[in-house]
């Protein structure tokens, strides 16, 4: 059997991605905020059902986080945040200068424990940056308002959220800022990239200017970074936009195997009420560290390698200044595996997978 990794980028017919690469070369423009990246940019928005003027493609998601911190004006101080995410979120933090300060997570969906969060807010705290994980909806209601009553900005990591909803809405349109991820690994992909969708004009006006080095023509204003995605980036994104609702309803499609075969034996976070799913990752818990590790050994010894996702839990990283205890995120992120998914999966791989777990 072929290597079967957790996930496999998705790629549209290759001359519809050729038709762009020649208008590229008739435009001659390959980046600086070029006529593709501002097509992406409208039918992206249409597409999530934002407003005029929320949304900013850059080049990772990484960045976008960094420059949501920045637009709102934060430099220093606490951001509360969730210790069950991928590093780049505590990474953000770190290297705009600011102090994470980790909240637990619930364990039934694995997002942040909104009820926890008002006894870690000080005087130093700044904005929550919550993660809405596997595409799953924070408490988004209780944030809010704990936001509202404190003053503090929200910011939503939002990397595996494109194409999810909740009541109705993008989930991508909650929140002071929104930001996602279109990393070649995720269900929708731009080969890299990401975008900062913001919540009124002023802050998209900010937005503008931070991601392309804070000026605009020989008009320098702030201080800015490079962040500015490619011509060969927003082609990618419009090719795979079109075929978008088609690999949601397939991974919807897999998972529905998954379910049928694992029978409710492992554990999975449940989904929020009033949220559409966008079937972004299969993640599964055992009951034991041992029982996932001798389990990935066997799938392994088949060339299939799911992930340890997310592992380890972020408040125990070794270059943290503090030590900060938050038992349920480690307790979940040593015993959860996200299982492979993706467009093309062959389903006797995963009547393969659900064998060796089963046994």
């Amino acid at each position: 059997m072929d290597r079967i990794n957790v996930t496999k980028t998705f790629l549209p017919p290759l001359e519809e991605y050729e038709a762009y690469v020649k208008n590229i070369w008739g435009s001659g423009q390959i980046t600086n905020q070029g006529p593709l990246l501002r097509e992406f940019e409208r039918k992206t928005s249409k597409f999530l059902g934002l407003d005029e003027n929320r949304f900013h493609f850059v080049a990772n998601g990484t960045l976008a986080l960094q420059i949501a911190l920045r637009a709102l004006d934060i430099t220093e101080g606490e951001i509360i945040t969730t210790p069950f995410s991928y590093v780049a979120t505590t990474s953000a933090i770190l290297w705009e200068r600011c102090q994470p300060v980790f909240v637990d997570i619930k364990p039934n969906d694995f997002c942040i424990d909104a009820d926890k969060i008002e006894e870690s807010i000080t005087p130093k705290t700044k904005a929550i940056l919550a993660v809405h994980v596997f595409g799953n909806p924070c408490d988004i209601e209780k944030i809010e308002s704990i936001a509202k009553k404190y003053k503090l900005k929200v910011i939503y990591d939002g990397a595996h959220a494109f194409g999810a909803k909740y009541k109705g809405k993008s989930l991508l349109s909650y929140g002071d800022i929104s930001i996602c991820s279109f990393h070649a690994t995720k269900l929708f992909h731009t080969i890299e990239g990401g975008c900062v969708i913001t919540k009124d004009k002023s802050i998209y006006d900010k937005v503008e200017l931070l991601l392309r080095f804070g000026h605009n023509q020989d008009n320098h204003f702030m201080l800015g970074i490079n962040a500015k995605a490619s011509e060969f980036q927003a082609a990618m994104g419009l090719c795979n936009l079109k075929y978008i609702d088609g690999i949601i309803d397939q991974r919807k499609e897999l998972s529905g195997i998954y379910d049928s075969l694992l029978k409710s034996k492992f554990q999975h976070p449940k989904i929020k009420n009033d949220s559409g799913y966008n079937y972004a990752y299969y993640p599964i818990v055992f009951d034991s560290e041992k029982t996932l590790l001798d389990k990935m050994g066997e799938l392994e010894k088949d060339n299939i390698f799911p992930r340890r996702y997310f592992y380890p839990s972020l408040n125990t990283l070794s270059y943290l200044k503090t030590a900060q205890h938050c038992p349920v995120s480690e307790d979940i992120s040593k015993r959860v595996i996200c299982l492979p998914l993706f467009i093309g999966l062959d389903k006797n791989v995963i009547h393969k997978i659900c064998e060796v777990l089963n046994k």
